[in-house]
């Protein structure tokens, strides 16, 4: 079945990116940009490829339905589906980069079932390399299976998103950090930053917002490759509980398990402060 939901996936992906994205990389027009929130925006080419992926998606499986982050930007209750089996799309995931007419930005697909992902596609559009994870049978690249590797960099390279942890913590944590990691700068795009840390190049990373279209698929490929993607008392990441605030991960276990020691005892220190 995971063969074969590869194939069909994939094909799809690669199609959505031919004929939705890749015509409007460096060409969109003013018009065709939108505000979306603080620090984000939405494209004319998200919206014709959460089109397609839904139309193709349910092809692949009729009796699912799709949740996809535009759909639910516009009509939060979408997000409802996510209670029970749905497919849950990113049609453009690092829009700001796409926008900016730079990489990296990427699909995102994931397949959820009662309310965790057991499926998880995320797919490069500008070099092709697609990244595939299923529960329990293992993660891919290009239908290669792969382990997690450590840089080996001493100090490890630490990519983290600091934009959503509150300010009062925010220079806190990173000179927490900086005296313990190699911090270097986020690629802005969960389909590029999940690669990153099975692939050998970044070590750990940190996030406070968990978006499910962000994480779900990502989450499932570290951690059927070896990493560990968790919340940081150790809780297992669903995409249902999305609300949730706060997620670690790392190529290895002894890399979470540092970074999560740096991470509660920052929360530690912070919760003596309020009660001095």
């Amino acid at each position: 079945m995971s063969a074969a939901l590869d194939r069909a996936v994939g094909d799809l992906l690669r199609r959505v990116n031919e004929q939705a994205i890749l015509p409007h990389y460096r060409t969109l027009q003013p018009s065709d940009i939108t505000g979306k929130a603080a620090n984000d925006v939405v494209t004319i080419a998200d919206h014709k490829a959460e089109a397609l992926l839904g139309e193709g998606l349910v092809r692949i499986e009729p009796r699912l339905a799709v949740v996809g982050e535009e759909a639910a930007h516009a009509a939060p209750d979408v997000l409802d589906g996510l209670r029970g089996d749905c497919w849950l799309v990113d049609p453009l995931d690092g829009t700001n980069n796409f926008a900016a007419g730079h990489g990296p930005f990427g699909i995102i697909v994931a397949l959820v079932r009662g309310g965790e992902a057991r499926h998880g596609w995320l797919y490069d559009c500008l070099t092709g390399r697609l990244c595939s994870a299923h529960a329990d049978a293992g993660a891919f690249v290009d239908g290669e299976r792969v382990r997690a590797r450590e840089s080996g960099a001493s100090p490890p390279v630490a990519a983290m998103s600091l934009v959503y942890v509150d300010a009062s913590r925010r220079e806190r944590l990173r000179r927490r950090l900086s005296g313990r990691y190699q911090l270097v700068d986020i690629p802005r795009c969960a389909a590029e930053q999940y690669p990153r840390l099975v692939l050998g190049q970044n070590d750990v990373s940190m996030f406070e917002r968990t978006l499910p279209w962000d994480h779900a698929a990502g989450v499932l490929f570290l951690n059927e490759a070896g990493g560990v993607a968790a919340r940081p008392d150790g809780t297992p990441y669903r995409a249902a509980a999305w609300q949730d605030r706060g997620l670690l991960a790392a190529a290895t276990p002894r890399l979470w398990e540092q970074l999560a020691r740096s991470y509660n005892d920052d929360q530690s220190c912070d919760s003596s402060q309020l009660l001095s």
